[in-house]
Protein backbone atom coordinates (compact mmCIF):
# COMPACT_ATOMS: atom_id res chain seq x y z
CA UNK A 1 0.00 0.00 0.00
CA UNK A 2 1.46 3.08 -0.96
CA UNK A 3 1.87 5.57 1.59
CA UNK A 4 0.32 9.58 1.41
CA UNK A 5 2.22 12.33 2.49
CA UNK A 6 1.06 14.90 5.22
CA UNK A 7 0.94 17.52 2.34
CA UNK A 8 -1.65 15.12 0.56
CA UNK A 9 -3.74 14.17 3.58
CA UNK A 10 -4.29 17.14 4.66
CA UNK A 11 -5.31 18.38 0.89
CA UNK A 12 -7.77 15.08 1.39
CA UNK A 13 -8.96 16.38 4.22
CA UNK A 14 -9.97 19.81 3.32
CA UNK A 15 -11.54 18.20 0.28
CA UNK A 16 -13.90 15.88 1.70
CA UNK A 17 -14.68 18.64 4.00
CA UNK A 18 -15.64 21.44 1.50
CA UNK A 19 -17.08 18.18 -1.21
CA UNK A 20 -19.53 17.33 1.64
CA UNK A 21 -20.33 21.05 1.54
CA UNK A 22 -20.98 21.80 -1.71
CA UNK A 23 -22.82 18.80 -2.02
CA UNK A 24 -25.13 20.14 0.38
CA UNK A 25 -25.70 23.45 -1.14
CA UNK A 26 -25.96 21.76 -4.22
CA UNK A 27 -28.81 18.98 -3.46
CA UNK A 28 -30.23 20.70 -0.46
CA UNK A 29 -33.60 22.10 -0.59
CA UNK A 30 -32.18 25.64 0.18
CA UNK A 31 -32.25 28.62 -1.90
CA UNK A 32 -30.68 32.19 -1.15
CA UNK A 33 -32.63 35.07 -1.49
CA UNK A 34 -31.31 38.67 -2.56
CA UNK A 35 -31.41 40.28 0.03
CA UNK A 36 -30.27 37.15 2.34
CA UNK A 37 -33.25 36.31 4.63
CA UNK A 38 -32.69 35.76 8.25
CA UNK A 39 -33.41 32.11 8.23
CA UNK A 40 -31.26 31.57 5.08
CA UNK A 41 -28.41 33.82 7.09
CA UNK A 42 -29.00 31.53 10.29
CA UNK A 43 -28.60 28.03 7.73
CA UNK A 44 -25.54 29.38 5.90
CA UNK A 45 -24.17 30.29 9.36
CA UNK A 46 -24.90 26.73 10.81
CA UNK A 47 -23.58 24.84 7.93
CA UNK A 48 -20.15 27.03 7.94
CA UNK A 49 -19.78 26.34 11.67
CA UNK A 50 -20.33 22.69 11.41
CA UNK A 51 -17.76 22.64 8.15
CA UNK A 52 -15.83 24.32 10.53
CA UNK A 53 -15.50 21.74 13.67
CA UNK A 54 -15.35 18.72 11.15
CA UNK A 55 -12.46 20.22 9.58
CA UNK A 56 -10.72 20.78 12.83
CA UNK A 57 -11.66 17.14 14.18
CA UNK A 58 -10.37 15.67 11.29
CA UNK A 59 -7.22 18.01 11.23
CA UNK A 60 -6.69 17.11 14.57
CA UNK A 61 -6.74 13.14 13.89
CA UNK A 62 -4.71 13.24 11.09
CA UNK A 63 -1.91 15.15 13.09
CA UNK A 64 -2.03 13.64 16.35
CA UNK A 65 1.34 12.02 15.82
CA UNK A 66 2.67 15.55 15.77
CA UNK A 67 1.11 16.81 19.06
CA UNK A 68 2.36 13.10 20.95
CA UNK A 69 6.30 14.26 19.22
CA UNK A 70 5.88 17.55 20.27
CA UNK A 71 4.48 16.90 24.08
CA UNK A 72 7.53 14.15 24.44
CA UNK A 73 10.20 16.30 23.15
CA UNK A 74 9.20 19.26 26.16
CA UNK A 75 10.05 16.57 28.52
CA UNK A 76 12.40 14.39 27.70
CA UNK A 77 14.79 13.58 29.86
CA UNK A 78 17.99 11.94 28.62
CA UNK A 79 19.14 10.70 31.77
CA UNK A 80 15.50 8.29 32.25
CA UNK A 81 15.96 6.46 28.86
CA UNK A 82 13.79 4.60 27.34
CA UNK A 83 10.96 7.25 26.59
CA UNK A 84 9.81 6.25 22.86
CA UNK A 85 6.63 7.04 20.68
CA UNK A 86 4.62 4.46 18.95
CA UNK A 87 4.68 4.02 14.98
CA UNK A 88 0.83 3.90 13.77
CA UNK A 89 0.35 3.93 10.07
CA UNK A 90 2.23 4.62 7.48
CA UNK A 91 3.75 7.97 5.54
CA UNK A 92 5.81 10.67 6.89
CA UNK A 93 3.94 11.26 9.90
CA UNK A 94 4.94 7.74 10.70
CA UNK A 95 8.61 8.48 9.15
CA UNK A 96 9.14 11.70 11.64
CA UNK A 97 7.62 9.06 15.03
CA UNK A 98 10.71 6.71 13.37
CA UNK A 99 13.14 9.55 13.19
CA UNK A 100 12.52 11.27 16.53
CA UNK A 101 12.98 7.75 17.75
CA UNK A 102 16.17 6.88 16.48
CA UNK A 103 17.47 10.29 17.23
CA UNK A 104 16.50 9.90 21.21
CA UNK A 105 18.49 6.41 21.07
CA UNK A 106 21.41 8.07 19.36
CA UNK A 107 21.44 10.91 22.35
CA UNK A 108 20.71 8.84 24.60
CA UNK A 109 23.85 6.36 24.08
CA UNK A 110 25.93 9.50 23.32
CA UNK A 111 24.94 10.96 26.55
CA UNK A 112 26.05 7.39 28.76
CA UNK A 113 29.67 7.64 26.53
CA UNK A 114 30.05 11.08 27.47
CA UNK A 115 28.92 10.43 30.94
CA UNK A 116 30.78 6.96 31.47
CA UNK A 117 34.00 8.94 30.02
CA UNK A 118 33.79 11.92 32.88
CA UNK A 119 32.92 9.89 35.23
CA UNK A 120 36.26 7.67 34.81
CA UNK A 121 38.04 10.57 34.69
CA UNK A 122 36.46 11.99 38.32
CA UNK A 123 37.31 8.97 39.66
CA UNK A 124 40.91 8.53 38.18
CA UNK A 125 41.13 12.40 39.61
CA UNK A 126 39.48 11.38 42.93
CA UNK A 127 42.03 8.23 43.17
CA UNK A 128 45.26 10.06 42.60
CA UNK A 129 44.35 13.33 45.22
CA UNK A 130 43.85 10.61 47.56
CA UNK A 131 46.90 9.07 46.72
CA UNK A 132 48.37 12.50 47.46
CA UNK A 133 46.65 13.01 50.62
CA UNK A 134 47.48 9.97 51.62
CA UNK A 135 51.25 9.74 50.45
CA UNK A 136 52.29 13.35 50.72
CA UNK A 137 50.33 15.16 53.72
CA UNK A 138 49.28 12.04 55.57
CA UNK A 139 52.85 11.37 56.44
CA UNK A 140 54.07 14.73 57.10
CA UNK A 141 51.70 15.21 59.28
CA UNK A 142 52.57 11.68 60.75
CA UNK A 143 55.96 12.91 61.19
CA UNK A 144 54.96 16.14 62.67
CA UNK A 145 52.92 14.48 65.50
CA UNK A 146 56.34 12.02 66.15
CA UNK A 147 57.93 15.38 66.45
CA UNK A 148 55.88 17.16 69.02
CA UNK A 149 55.74 14.11 70.94
CA UNK A 150 59.16 13.83 71.52
CA UNK A 151 59.32 17.89 72.10
CA UNK A 152 56.27 17.27 74.51
CA UNK A 153 58.16 14.44 76.25
CA UNK A 154 61.31 16.69 76.47
CA UNK A 155 59.44 20.10 77.36
CA UNK A 156 59.06 21.74 80.95
CA UNK A 157 55.63 21.65 82.60
CA UNK A 158 54.07 24.89 80.81
CA UNK A 159 55.51 24.40 77.99
CA UNK A 160 54.53 20.78 77.97
CA UNK A 161 50.89 21.34 78.08
CA UNK A 162 50.87 23.52 75.04
CA UNK A 163 52.61 21.27 72.65
CA UNK A 164 50.26 18.47 74.07
CA UNK A 165 47.15 20.86 72.65
CA UNK A 166 49.02 21.08 69.80
CA UNK A 167 49.52 17.80 69.15
CA UNK A 168 45.90 16.94 69.60
CA UNK A 169 44.66 19.55 67.01
CA UNK A 170 46.95 17.81 64.81
CA UNK A 171 46.13 14.55 65.06
CA UNK A 172 42.22 16.01 64.55
CA UNK A 173 43.40 17.25 61.42
CA UNK A 174 45.26 14.17 60.15
CA UNK A 175 42.10 11.77 61.62
CA UNK A 176 40.32 14.47 58.74
CA UNK A 177 42.79 13.97 55.78
CA UNK A 178 42.20 10.36 56.16
CA UNK A 179 37.84 10.68 56.36
CA UNK A 180 38.81 12.67 53.23
CA UNK A 181 40.80 9.98 51.91
CA UNK A 182 38.40 7.61 52.34
CA UNK A 183 35.49 9.70 51.13
CA UNK A 184 37.67 9.85 48.02
CA UNK A 185 38.67 6.79 47.42
CA UNK A 186 37.06 3.62 49.30
CA UNK A 187 40.00 1.40 50.07
CA UNK A 188 37.95 -0.86 51.84
CA UNK A 189 35.79 -1.17 48.95
CA UNK A 190 38.93 -3.07 46.88
CA UNK A 191 40.13 -4.79 50.00
CA UNK A 192 37.25 -6.09 51.82
CA UNK A 193 34.37 -6.05 49.19
CA UNK A 194 30.99 -3.89 48.57
CA UNK A 195 28.89 -5.04 51.78
CA UNK A 196 32.05 -3.69 53.99
CA UNK A 197 32.71 -0.35 52.69
CA UNK A 198 28.83 0.35 52.55
CA UNK A 199 29.25 -0.72 56.01
CA UNK A 200 31.74 1.24 56.80
CA UNK A 201 30.26 4.19 54.88
CA UNK A 202 26.87 3.71 56.88
CA UNK A 203 28.98 3.74 60.47
CA UNK A 204 31.17 6.70 59.40
CA UNK A 205 28.25 8.77 58.61
CA UNK A 206 26.75 7.96 61.83
CA UNK A 207 29.18 8.84 63.94
CA UNK A 208 29.55 12.32 61.72
CA UNK A 209 25.93 13.35 61.86
CA UNK A 210 24.39 12.24 65.11
CA UNK A 211 21.88 10.20 62.67
CA UNK A 212 20.20 6.85 63.16
CA UNK A 213 21.75 4.47 60.44
CA UNK A 214 19.66 1.03 60.35
CA UNK A 215 21.44 -1.30 57.83
CA UNK A 216 20.13 -4.56 56.00
CA UNK A 217 22.57 -5.97 53.89
CA UNK A 218 22.55 -9.53 51.96
CA UNK A 219 25.26 -11.68 53.03
CA UNK A 220 24.55 -13.51 49.43
CA UNK A 221 25.10 -10.85 47.31
CA UNK A 222 25.79 -12.03 43.42
CA UNK A 223 29.61 -11.25 42.28
CA UNK A 224 29.56 -7.78 40.74
CA UNK A 225 32.62 -5.89 38.97
CA UNK A 226 34.86 -3.49 40.27
CA UNK A 227 32.93 0.10 38.25
CA UNK A 228 29.51 -1.36 39.46
CA UNK A 229 30.46 -1.88 42.80
CA UNK A 230 31.93 1.38 42.68
CA UNK A 231 28.42 2.96 41.14
CA UNK A 232 26.69 1.20 44.44
CA UNK A 233 28.97 3.04 46.77
CA UNK A 234 29.07 6.04 45.22
CA UNK A 235 25.43 5.70 44.74
CA UNK A 236 24.65 5.16 48.62
CA UNK A 237 27.09 7.82 49.36
CA UNK A 238 25.06 10.56 47.83
CA UNK A 239 22.08 9.24 49.54
CA UNK A 240 23.27 9.75 52.89
CA UNK A 241 24.78 13.15 52.29
CA UNK A 242 21.34 14.12 50.67
CA UNK A 243 19.45 12.94 54.04
CA UNK A 244 21.79 14.64 55.90
CA UNK A 245 22.19 17.94 54.27
CA UNK A 246 18.40 18.56 52.43
CA UNK A 247 16.18 15.68 54.49
CA UNK A 248 15.83 16.80 58.23
CA UNK A 249 16.18 13.30 58.91
CA UNK A 250 16.34 11.63 62.13
CA UNK A 251 17.09 8.65 60.99
CA UNK A 252 18.70 6.60 57.68
CA UNK A 253 17.70 3.07 56.66
CA UNK A 254 20.33 1.68 54.40
CA UNK A 255 19.36 -1.76 52.46
CA UNK A 256 21.22 -3.82 50.08
CA UNK A 257 19.75 -6.84 48.93
CA UNK A 258 20.00 -9.50 46.05
CA UNK A 259 16.60 -10.10 43.64
CA UNK A 260 16.56 -14.06 42.72
CA UNK A 261 20.30 -13.33 41.74
CA UNK A 262 19.22 -11.34 38.41
CA UNK A 263 19.35 -7.97 39.75
CA UNK A 264 21.35 -6.06 43.18
CA UNK A 265 18.90 -3.47 44.99
CA UNK A 266 20.24 -0.84 47.14
CA UNK A 267 17.27 1.49 49.22
CA UNK A 268 18.46 4.36 51.04
CA UNK A 269 15.40 6.07 52.81
CA UNK A 270 14.93 8.61 55.37
CA UNK A 271 11.99 10.26 57.69
CA UNK A 272 12.93 13.62 56.36
CA UNK A 273 10.63 15.95 54.76
CA UNK A 274 10.81 14.45 51.58
CA UNK A 275 11.33 15.75 47.90
CA UNK A 276 7.97 17.01 47.27
CA UNK A 277 8.46 18.96 43.95
CA UNK A 278 11.44 20.18 44.40
CA UNK A 279 13.66 20.30 41.31
CA UNK A 280 16.62 17.72 41.05
CA UNK A 281 19.94 18.79 41.89
CA UNK A 282 23.28 18.25 40.33
CA UNK A 283 23.21 15.39 43.48
CA UNK A 284 20.32 13.39 41.79
CA UNK A 285 21.67 14.10 38.55
CA UNK A 286 25.05 12.74 39.09
CA UNK A 287 23.47 9.33 40.38
CA UNK A 288 21.41 8.92 37.54
CA UNK A 289 24.34 9.53 35.48
CA UNK A 290 26.15 6.95 37.32
CA UNK A 291 23.15 4.42 37.08
CA UNK A 292 23.50 4.71 33.76
CA UNK A 293 26.87 3.58 33.11
CA UNK A 294 26.10 0.35 34.61
CA UNK A 295 22.28 0.30 33.01
CA UNK A 296 21.16 0.63 36.09
CA UNK A 297 17.49 2.47 36.59
CA UNK A 298 17.92 4.49 40.13
CA UNK A 299 14.09 5.42 41.45
CA UNK A 300 13.50 8.21 43.81
CA UNK A 301 9.99 8.33 45.20
CA UNK A 302 8.02 9.01 48.90
CA UNK A 303 8.74 6.90 51.35
CA UNK A 304 6.07 5.42 54.02
CA UNK A 305 5.02 7.04 55.99
CA UNK A 306 7.32 10.16 55.47
CA UNK A 307 10.81 11.23 53.71
CA UNK A 308 12.20 9.90 50.73
CA UNK A 309 13.07 6.67 49.00
CA UNK A 310 16.26 6.17 46.70
CA UNK A 311 16.02 3.03 44.79
CA UNK A 312 19.01 1.83 42.72
CA UNK A 313 18.34 -1.41 40.58
CA UNK A 314 21.29 -2.50 39.01
CA UNK A 315 21.08 -5.55 36.45
CA UNK A 316 23.91 -8.65 36.96
CA UNK A 317 25.38 -9.75 33.86
CA UNK A 318 26.70 -13.12 33.18
CA UNK A 319 29.93 -11.88 33.37
CA UNK A 320 29.39 -10.45 36.59
CA UNK A 321 27.54 -13.66 37.82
Amino acid sequence: MTSVSLYWRIFGLNAVVLGTATALLLWAPVTVSVPVLLTEAVILVAGLGVMLVANAALLRIGLAPLDRVTRLMTTVDLLRPGQRLPVRGGGEVAELVRTFNAMLERLEGERAASSARALLAQEAERRRIAQELHDEVGQSMTAVLLALKRAADEASDPLRDDLRQVQEITRESLDEVRRLVRRLRPGVLDDLGLVSAVTSLATEFATHTGLRVLRRFDTDLPALDQETELVIYRVAQEGLTNAARHAEARSVEVSLRGDGGDVVVLEVSDDGRGIGAAREGAGIRGMRERALLVGATLDIVPATPAGTRIRLTVPVSRKQS
